[in-house]
């Protein structure tokens, strides 16, 4: 369940409506994620899976991590590994997650959370849940987006954004019946605290059972749907999906979403996650954790990190299990 709630949605900014000649955007294709393991065995479902890199641009991956309640001792993350040439967003619905870098970038996220790691010209960094959560266990859930970087931004400096799920933008449907956490992008005069090097929109959206979501979105962008939980229809034509599943949608002015009447009694509604960005349209070269334009830049790459220049370990760092042993 979403840790970000409003116990009185009237209270908010209201989704824009329509303009009477909008387009409203059907769908091209439907998707079912396959289920997978990452980093030291945590679960995840690779939601762009079997979807054309053209249909997804400027975005280039992601994963749902989890929903899973980890048994004490469960709990995995993933080792120090390298990232060239694009940024990575880890948005935490339920649970906690520590990162840190090479380059000085760090924290803790839980609850509505997102860390923006802009990888750029290249650094190192790790991903964990935090030592009280491995000894304890309970629920981690999450996501996890790659976005591109176009050519002339692969060589920027590494900066990493904390985003706290307070700073989210809030708003609902004209309706009342959904409720929007604008993460990165503008909805209406809603804005997500995040600042993009490409842009584009990111949003998640909880649709009460029964209630319809007409979401305004640039004609420029792409549309993508993914649901995080839940049932309903995506487009104008309503096409059924559900959980863990991809929406791919055509041109248009506008996203239609809507949740079945009857839900799982688990769930407070239909959970989705809406992207949209401006495509990049440039050569992609990708192998690994480097995403560049050509071969060349990703054998330089795995070359620089080899030889040690994308960063090293931070000597302060404490792998788990270290935590306290400190008796001489």
């Amino acid at each position: 369940m979403p840790a970000v709630t409003v116990s009185d949605v009237t209270t908010l900014p209201r989704v824009p409506e329509p303009g009477p000649t909008d387009l409203d955007r059907g769908v091209r294709q439907v998707t079912t994620a396959p289920s997978g393991h990452e980093g030291e065995g945590f679960p995840v479902r690779r939601a762009f899976a079997g979807v054309d890199m053209r249909d997804l641009d400027p975005f280039l991956h992601m994963d749902q991590m989890g929903e899973v309640e980890y048994a004490p001792g469960e709990p995995k993350g993933t080792d120090w590994h390298p990232h060239r040439g694009f940024e990575t967003v880890t948005y935490i619905i339920d649970g906690t997650f520590e990162h840190g870098d090479s380059h000085g970038g760090g924290g803790t996220i839980t609850n509505g959370d997102t860390q923006w790691m802009t990888a750029g010209s290249g650094l190192l960094h790790i991903e964990r849940p935090p030592e009280a959560l491995v000894r304890s266990g309970g629920l981690f859930h999450g996501l996890q987006l790659w976005v591109n970087l176009p050519r002339k931004d692969k060589w920027v400096e590494p900066k990493y954004q904390d985003l706290r799920a307070a700073e989210a933008g809030l708003l609902t449907s004209s309706d009342g019946g959904a409720l929007l956490r604008v993460i990165a992008g503008d909805v209406g005069a809603v804005s997500g605290p995040g600042a993009t090097n490409t842009p584009m929109a990111m949003v998640h959206a909880t649709i009460s059972p029964g209630a319809q979501l007409r979401l305004p979105w640039p004609r420029e962008y792409n549309a993508l749907v993914y649901v995080l939980s839940g049932a309903g229809t995506v487009g104008r034509d309503g096409q059924p999906i559900h959980t863990g599943q991809l929406a791919v949608f055509g041109p248009g002015d506008l996203i239609t979403v809507s949740g079945n009447t009857s839900q799982e009694s688990r769930l407070p509604g239909l959970d989705v996650v809406i992207l949209g960005g401006l495509p990049i349209r440039e050569p992609v070269a990708w192998a690994g954790p480097f995403v560049m334009n050509t071969r060349e830049e990703v054998m330089t790459a795995f070359e620089d990190y080899q030889r040690g220049r994308l960063g090293v370990i931070p000597a302060n760092y404490v792998p788990h299990g270290s935590l306290g042993n400190t008796t001489p």
